[in-house]
């Protein structure tokens, strides 16, 4: 099992960044042998107040009590089978939270705390969780509808982190995390993609949303020049290697 906390423990991260109304989010870095590794939260808050928090980071007090203040925990989603690590300590902190899970992931997560669903049922039309075909079963990406535009959040499907320098920034590249624009990561296809074919379908439909403003990875940075472009191109490497 990869390192999961114990307890909370804080590592280097931003700020909370408002992008969206009701839509926060933020980065850290996770200390790797040669190289840091950028992970991002996503926190949607629901019509009512409740909030949905996406791929968990244990953040400084400060930021958490600005988390607290922005609205209500209520879900506590897990993308996928790798973004464990800080799931166990935020459901200490709120042990009214829902820990939901894609199906595919659902036995992994349960190694470090309960499942409640492997769905979500928000009760805001403006907010939907999806199991992204193709991925069988194993990747939660988040659909958030506001006045602006659409947002889409997803886990490790897609990831658009800048190439640092030195080895560290040659793995990356080689591994598919960072380079010049937006990509699939070689651990995704080797790990997660099951159906390229089916997962092409579903970029292309998000591709289709004419309110598109922007994706959210969970590794790299917002994708907000012209997402539904990247998103046609990489429907389209998919299909070049299926």
């Amino acid at each position: 099992m990869p390192y999961i906390l114990k307890e909370w423990k804080v590592l280097p991260h931003g700020k909370l960044t408002q992008i969206d109304d009701g839509l926060l989010t933020v980065t850290g870095d996770i200390r790797m042998p040669l190289v840091d590794f950028v992970r991002r939260m996503t926190v949607a808050r629901l019509a009512d107040g409740r909030l949905v928090v996406y791929s968990a980071i244990a953040l400084d007090e400060d930021e958490m009590q600005a988390l607290d203040d922005f609205g209500s925990m209520a879900f506590l989603v897990v993308p996928g089978d790798h973004h464990r690590r800080d799931v166990g300590v935020w459901k200490t902190r709120y042990p009214d939270i829902q820990v939901i899970a894609p199906p595919g992931a659902r036995d992994k997560v349960q190694e470090v705390v309960a499942v409640d669903a492997d769905h979500g049922a928000f009760e805001d039309p403006e907010v939907d969780l999806v199991t992204v075909p193709g991925t069988d079963g194993h990747e939660a990406a988040l659909v958030i509808r506001r006045t602006a535009g659409t947002t889409i959040v997803v886990n490790d499907l897609i990831a658009n982190m800048a190439k640092p320098g030195g080895f560290g920034g040659w793995l990356l590249a080689r591994m598919g995390y960072a380079g010049d624009a937006p990509q699939i990561p070689a651990f995704a296809k080797r790990k997660l993609i099951d159906d390229a074919d089916a997962l092409a379908v579903q970029l292309r439909q998000w591709a289709d949303d004419p309110r598109l403003v922007r994706v959210l990875p969970s590794h790299g940075s917002p994708i907000e020049s012209d997402p539904a472009g990247t998103l046609r191109r990489l429907a389209g490497s998919l299909a070049a290697t299926s």
